[in-house]
């Protein structure tokens, strides 16, 4: 298996500043600060009290992945600024100037978010260069006053390259592991990003999702992942799979920071057509939504999923049981047209990819021009071979009937059709304000020669109608985390958020990890 090159995260100059600087994280009034419990609004209290200094934090954070990311593997690369973009906002904190609740706070981005200062590869070893400027919502964390920490590993190419891919696993990054379980797989594609706000290497980090890509890795790592509805968060400078699904999203350990960092993230953008469905009515702080005790009153509709198992139907029952104490009304649902999504969708993302990766691939000062240029590059590099061989779905992309084609604009039409009508009338049949359901399966061994065993049918509605989802912890079978989605239609996801933090108040379910090598 490939493994990425020892990285060194600090020079001795960073060094230095971190030894002068960790105290301040380290201990707040004489006691010590537990990044992993911590969220942001307790981070900001200790800021604006003086016990703690975003350079202390950062630097907490940067030592953090020194010392334990060589058990995850979450960390493509560090942010060689990061500690000077953290000075920066201790500066403006001293000057009365902060930027709101994310000024100062550590933040890892998926690497196939555009870093005009670093490399954003997606994973491939074709892509190892700086594209031409940043991601918008790259911008608009940078707007926030948040510190760019690093880069986060994901499975390469967002899963979409072999038929039986092994989710985290890159050619640029290598494998990332399960923090609870490190012999376990991560889910794809978000895989870094998860693991890395699991294993506390940073506060926030960003993922992206077509279809799972956010929510199953959050469930897995015992973390809180937000695929927003589409159109919220631009997708301007992210390296695509389809336009007609892809959104990008935060993820942490608590729900509240993933309100925050989605609240800087959300707004229009000229280049992204998608976001010009924005609502001018769209709440601004999804915080400011997160009221203790919003579940007393609701309806919400359970879906069970038996196909995962009866380890994690227990989890469904004990999480139907906490909704029915806080005052939900449960009703058990089964959302129709499944079997017929998971027909139509895999066919109309070839053609999909291959007119986005395209597109994507000409904004690039280097490397490949288009999909046939990254084959051609797979083929003759055998380190992108180590893991999983094949590139079946390049290869069928690239013999797709092209977006013209009038057999896959009905796909795509009866597609997204049958998903928002998955949602829109299984919401209306039972009055309902939100659907919630299991998230993942517990987490399988990672496998190069056999792939991923990912069952993840839940996430599947909401990706492909474009509506919000959003994942919490719920419980454990054995060591090996499950969560669960609450989604409902679009633009609900300030009532999802809201739902999940009541949810995550009502059942604190996570648990730090402990990095056990295997489990039986």
């Amino acid at each position: 298996m490939v493994r990425r090159p020892v990285f060194r995260v600090l020079t001795t100059l960073v060094a230095a500043t971190i030894a002068a600087s960790a105290a301040p994280a380290a201990s707040a009034g004489g006691r010590p600060l537990d990044l992993d419990a911590a969220d942001i609004p307790a981070l900001q209290s200790r800021m604006s009290s003086g016990r703690l200094t975003a350079v202390g934090l950062t630097s907490a954070y940067l030592e953090r992945i020194h010392k334990v990311d060589r058990k995850v593997n979450a960390v493509i690369a560090v942010n060689p600024a990061a500690l000077a973009q953290a000075a920066e906002s201790d500066a403006r904190r001293r000057a009365g100037k902060t930027r709101g609740p994310l000024d100062g706070i550590p933040v890892l981005v998926k690497d196939n978010v555009d870093t005009r200062s670093m490399q954003t590869t997606a994973g491939s070893r074709a892509l190892r260069s700086k594209p031409a400027k940043d991601a918008t919502l790259l911008h608009r964390l940078r707007d926030a006053g948040a510190v760019l920490l690093g880069k986060a590993n994901l499975s390469e190419w967002a899963n979409f390259r072999a038929a039986k891919p092994t989710s985290g696993w890159s050619g640029v990054g290598g494998q990332t592991n399960n923090p609870y379980v490190l012999d376990r797989n991560p889910c794809g594609s978000s895989a870094g990003s998860a693991a890395g706000v699991a294993a506390s290497l940073a506060q926030v980090a960003i993922g992206s999702e077509t279809d799972g890509s956010i929510v199953c890795p959050a469930g897995m790592t015992s973390t809180v992942g937000h695929k927003p509805s589409l159109g919220l968060v631009s997708r301007t400078g992210v390296v695509p799979i389809s336009a007609e699904q892809d959104t990008a999203g935060p993820m942490a350990r608590h729900v509240v920071d993933v309100a925050l960092t989605l609240s800087a993230l959300q707004g229009r953008d000229p280049s992204d057509p998608a976001t010009g469905a924005y609502p001018p009515n769209q709440p601004t702080d999804y915080a400011a939504h997160l009221r203790p005790g919003v579940l007393k009153g609701s309806r919400i509709g359970l879906w069970r999923l038996p196909v995962l198992g009866p380890d994690v139907d227990a989890v469904l029952t004990r999480t139907r049981n906490s909704l029915v104490k806080a005052g939900a009304e449960v009703v058990e649902v089964t959302p129709p047209y499944q079997a017929r999504l998971g027909e139509l969708e895999f066919p109309a993302l070839l053609t999909e990819f291959h007119r986005d990766i395209d597109r994507y691939l000409a904004t690039r000062p280097e490397g490949p021009r288009d999909l046939a240029a990254l084959i051609d590059y797979n083929r003759s590099d055998p380190l992108e071979q180590t893991c999983f061989a094949g590139q079946e779905l390049f290869e069928q992309a690239l013999a797709a009937p092209g977006p013209a084609d009038p057999g896959y604009q009905a796909m795509r039409r009866e597609l997204t059709d049958l998903a928002k009508r998955s949602i829109d009338e299984t919401l209306a049949k039972y009055r309902l304000d939100a659907i919630a359901a299991p998230t993942n399966p517990p987490a399988w061994k990672t496998d190069c020669k056999t792939g991923d065993n990912d069952v993840i049918p839940s996430s599947t509605p909401a990706a492909v109608a474009g509506y919000p989802a959003v994942t919490v912890p719920a419980g454990f079978v054995g060591e090996l985390p499950v969560g669960v989605s609450f989604m409902a239609g679009q633009w609900t996801d300030a009532r999802v958020l809201s739902y999940a933090a009541d949810f995550e108040r009502v059942v604190p379910a996570r648990k730090p990890p402990r990095y056990l090598k295997t489990v039986g």
